[in-house]
C-alpha cells in the first residue's frame, strides 16, 4: 500500500500513521483526506491490528486542519465518506485509535483528534476551533464533540472566540489523557497502545462501542441495548480463554475470535 501524503507503519498489533504534509502544518487537501481513508479502511480491515497511533510529521504541527490555501483556489472540498481525516464522520471503527499530538492541532486537526478515544500530547501542543476567524464553523464534528469532552462553558468560550488553549489547559479539563515533553511523545503513545495491546481485542471493541453508543441514551436503555461487538465477545474463545488463563496463573492468548 503505497501514499504520497501520509505514512502508514505497522509494527506488531500496532498501526502509526502520520500525516506527512509539513511544509504546510500537516494541513489536508483533499487528496489527504483520500488516503487516511484508505487507510482507515486498511486499519479496520487487518485483523492482526488492534490499536492505531495517529500522528502528525514534524514538531510543529499534528495538523493545522483543513488546506485553507487549496480551498482559497479551489472552493470547499468534497470530504471522504468517512468525514474529514477520514475519521470525523466514520462511526463503525470499533478498535481503539490514540492521537499523539505534537504541536497546533487547529480546526480540522482538532477534530480528528476529538474523533480519537485518546490524547497523548506534547508540552507545546495547541489545541483550537479558530474556524470562526475565518468565517468559517467546526462543521467537522467540533461544535458537537468539544461539548461532549469538556465542561459546557470551556467549550463553548473556546467555538464562540476561536481562541485555542495550551496543553497544560487541555489535560486540566480533560480534553488530553496525558502531556508528555516532545522527545517522549510516541514512546508515551506506544506505551498506551500496549497496554491496550494486552487486553482481549474483542473486549476492547465491544467496551468502545457500548460506551460510545450508550452515551446518547439513558442508563437503562443503554444498559438493556444491543451491540453488535458485545455478541461477538461472548460468542468467542477468547471470552473463555481469559478466565482459564487467569485460573491457570498464565498470561492469556489472545485469538481475537
Amino acid at each position: 500500500m503505497t501514499f504520497e501524503f501520509i505514512r502508514y507503519e505497522t509494527r506488531e498489533h500496532v498501526v502509526t500513521i502520520t500525516i506527512d504534509r509539513p511544509e504546510v502544518l500537516n494541513a489536508l487537501h483533499p487528496d489527504a483526506n483520500e488516503e487516511l481513508a484508505r487507510a482507515w479502511d486498511a486499519f479496520a480491515a487487518d485483523d492482526e491490528l488492534r490499536v492505531a497511533i495517529l500522528t502528525g510529521a514534524g514538531d510543529r504541527a499534528f495538523s493545522a486542519g483543513n488546506d485553507l490555501k487549496w480551498t482559497a483556489r479551489h472552493g470547499m472540498p468534497r470530504l471522504p465518506k468517512g468525514g474529514f481525516g477520514g475519521i470525523t464522520a466514520r462511526f463503525d471503527l470499533w478498535k481503539p485509535v490514540i492521537a499523539a499530538v505534537n504541536g497546533l492541532a487547529l480546526g480540522g486537526g482538532l477534530e480528528i483528534a476529538l474523533a480519537c478515544d485518546i490524547i497523548v500530547a506534547a508540552e507545546h501542543a495547541t489545541f483550537g476551533l479558530p474556524e470562526p476567524r475565518v468565517g468559517l464553523m467546526a462543521a467537522a464534528g467540533g461544535v458537537h464533540r468539544l461539548p461532549r469532552h469538556i465542561p459546557l462553558k470551556v467549550a463553548m468560550g473556546m467555538i464562540l472566540t476561536g481562541k485555542p488553549i495550551t496543553a497544560a489547559e487541555a489535560l486540566r479539563v480533560g480534553l488530553v489523557n496525558e502531556v508528555v515533553p516532545a522527545a517522549d511523545l510516541l514512546a508515551a503513545a506506544e506505551r498506551w497502545a500496549a497496554a491496550i495491546v494486552e487486553c482481549a481485542p474483542l473486549s476492547v471493541q465491544a467496551s468502545k462501542q457500548s460506551a460510545l453508543e450508550g452515551l446518547g441514551r439513558p442508563l437503562p436503555e443503554a444498559l438493556g441495548a444491543s451491540y453488535e461487538r458485545v455478541q461477538a465477545l461472548f460468542a468467542s474463545e477468547d471470552v473463555v480463554e481469559g478466565p482459564r488463563a487467569f485460573a491457570e496463573k498464565r498470561k492469556p492468548v489472545w485469538k481475537g475470535r
